[in-house]
C-alpha cells in the first residue's frame, strides 16, 4: 500500500467517527460507473448573491464554458457533462448545506469548488468527508492547506500567501532612489486577503520599506472614509491594500475623493475584474494599479484562444479573471478523470494530481502533498486603460510604469 493511499485509509477512518448523519458515505451512486450513457452530474455552490457575487456570478460562467467545450468535444470519458448549480449567498452556514445536498440529495458524480478561502474552507471539509474530489478554483488561505485533506487541490498557481511575493521582491531590487520607503496595509478580514498582505509585508519590510500603517476592517465596512484618512496622514509612498471586488473599489473611491494617491498602489483582486473595476473606479483612476493574477487573455497556454473566444461569444468582452480559474479548475478535473479513466476511485483521481502536472489555460499547475500549488503569480498593472501582464519578465505583455496617476496617465 502507498503512503498517500496510507493516509487515506487512516483519514477516512477518522472522518467516518465524525460524520454528521445526515450526510452521505460517498457522492453518486452506482450507476456512476464505466459503461453508463447518463450524463456525469458535477456539483458546485458558488456565491450568486451576497458579498462575493461578482466573482461568484464569473466562476459560474466560468464552468459553463468548460462544461460546453467538454461536451462539445465529446464528453467527460465518453459522457456529456451537467452541472447542477446552487447559490451559497456568499454564507458558509449555507454552503455547508449545499454541499451536504448535492452530495446527499443531488447524487452528483463530483464536486467542483467555490469562490474564496472563507466559503472553501467549509465547502472543502465537506467533500473531504464524503472522500469526494474537491478542486478550487479560488480559495489560496495557507489554513486551507494545514488541515491533512487528500481529495483538495487548488487550481491557480500559488497559495495566497505568495500571490504578492512576486511583486514585492520587484519593489526590493529597486534602486534605493526609485524604491518607496514606507508603506500602508489596509486589509480585509478575509482569510484570503490577510495572507497576502502578511507575506508582502514581510518580504517589503525585510528590505527596508517601513510600515507607517496597518489595519483590518469588516467584511461589512462600506465606508472607508476614516481608514483613508489615517492613511493619508501617515503619507506612505506604497498603499498595498488586502481587498476582495467591492471593497477594493469602495476603497480606492474613498482615496480619490480624499485626494489622496500614494506613489505606488498594489490590490488584490479587485482589479483583476477588468471592465468592471474599470467601470466602478473609473476608467481614468486604473492607470498604474498593480495586482496580481493568474490569467491573461492573451496568454499563449493550452486552450486559451478557445476559452477566450467561446467566452466572448457567450457573454461578450474578455474573460475576468475568477471565469478563467474556473475554467482551469474544470480542465485539472477533466485532465484527471480521464488519466484514472473512471469516477469510482476519487482517492485514485487525488493520488494521480499529486504525481503529476496539468496544463491549463493558466500555464502548468502541479501539487504538494497538502493540495497546493507549486508556482508563482503573475503580477499586472493596468496602462492606458488595459491590464497588462508586466512582471514576472518572460510573461510580461508591457513594460512596467511605477506610479499610480488617477485621472489618467498624463
Amino acid at each position: 500500500m502507498s503512503h498517500a493511499l496510507h493516509r487515506r485509509g487512516l483519514t477516512a477512518l477518522v472522518l467516518a467517527g465524525v460524520l454528521a448523519s445526515g450526510l452521505a458515505a460517498c457522492g453518486g451512486d452506482d450507476s456512476a460507473s464505466g459503461g453508463s450513457d447518463d450524463p456525469i452530474s458535477i456539483g458546485t455552490s458558488l456565491p450568486l448573491t451576497g458579498e462575493f457575487s461578482q466573482p461568484g456570478q464569473a466562476a459560474e460562467q466560468g464552468y459553463r464554458i468548460w462544461a460546453q467545450t467538454v461536451n462539445d468535444n465529446g464528453g467527460l470519458l465518453g459522457r456529456d457533462v451537467e452541472l447542477v448549480v446552487k447559490d451559497d449567498a456568499s454564507n458558509q452556514n449555507t454552503i455547508v448545506a449545499d454541499y451536504n445536498a448535492l452530495i446527499g440529495q443531488d447524487k452528483v458524480d463530483l464536486l467542483l469548488g467555490t469562490f474564496s478561502s472563507l466559503l472553501n474552507l467549509p465547502a472543502s471539509a465537506v467533500a473531504e468527508k464524503n472522500q469526494m474530489i474537491y478542486i478550487e478554483p479560488a480559495g489560496g488561505s495557507p489554513e486551507i492547506f494545514s488541515r491533512g485533506f487528500e481529495y483538495l487541490f487548488f487550481a491557480q498557481q500559488a497559495t495566497a500567501d505568495r500571490q504578492g511575493l512576486v511583486f514585492a521582491e520587484w519593489v526590493a531590487n529597486l534602486p534605493e532612489d526609485q524604491r518607496p520607503k514606507t508603506a500602508a496595509y489596509p486589509t480585509l478580514d478575509d482569510p484570503f486577503a490577510a495572507p497576502v498582505v502578511e507575506g508582502a509585508r514581510s518580504a517589503l519590510e525585510e528590505a527596508g520599506v517601513e510600515t507607517v500603517y496597518e489595519e483590518t476592517y469588516a467584511i461589512d465596512t462600506r465606508n472607508f472614509d476614516t481608514i483613508v484618512s489615517a492613511m493619508k496622514n501617515a503619507d506612505p509612498d506604497l498603499v498595498f491594500h488586502g481587498a476582495q471586488f467591492e471593497d477594493g473599489v469602495g476603497m480606492t473611491r474613498s482615496m480619490l475623493k480624499a485626494g489622496f494617491a500614494p506613489e505606488m498602489f498594489f490590490q488584490t483582486n479587485a482589479p483583476s475584474f477588468g471592465e468592471q473595476y474599470a467601470d466602478g473606479v473609473g476608467p481614468d483612476n486604473t492607470e498604474g494599479v498593480f495586482y496580481a493574477v493568474s490569467h491573461h487573455p492573451d496568454a499563449d497556454t493550452p486552450g486559451n484562444a478557445d476559452f477566450v473566444k467561446a467566452y466572448e461569444a457567450e457573454y461578450g468582452g474578455l474573460p475576468p479573471e475568477d471565469a478563467a480559474d474556473a475554467y482551469a479548475a474544470g480542465q485539472v478535473l477533466q485532465t484527471a478523470v480521464e488519466a484514472v479513466g473512471s469516477i469510482d476511485d476519487q482517492g485514485a483521481i487525488a493520488d494521480w494530481l499529486r504525481e503529476n502536472e496539468v496544463d491549463t489555460i493558466l500555464g502548468p499547475l502541479s501539487w504538494d502533498e497538502t493540495g497546493a500549488p507549486q508556482g508563482e503569480f503573475l503580477i499586472g498593472q493596468w496602462q492606458d486603460g488595459e491590464a497588462q501582464i508586466v512582471l514576472p519578465e518572460e510573461a510580461s505583455t508591457a513594460k512596467i510604469t511605477a506610479t499610480w496617476t488617477p485621472g489618467g496617465a498624463g
